[in-house]
């Protein structure tokens, strides 16, 4: 697989406002076309939380 060139400025805007959504990892991946580990290191480097999609929740 090809790799994606580094990040633009509007991404790292887009990923921002994907974090500030409470989107998850996988919906951030999928939305911005990079890999869930990208997202993660990139998150890591701007001060943003994004957390994995949660699996079935309690009643």
């Amino acid at each position: 697989m090809a790799r994606k060139p580094r990040w633009s400025f509007k991404e790292d805007r887009r990923l921002m406002e994907l974090a500030r959504a409470s989107k998850s990892l996988e919906e951030v991946a999928k939305a911005t076309g990079r890999s869930p580990d990208r997202i993660k290191k990139m998150a890591m480097r701007l001060g943003l939380s994004i957390k994995p999609k949660q699996r079935g929740t309690k009643k």
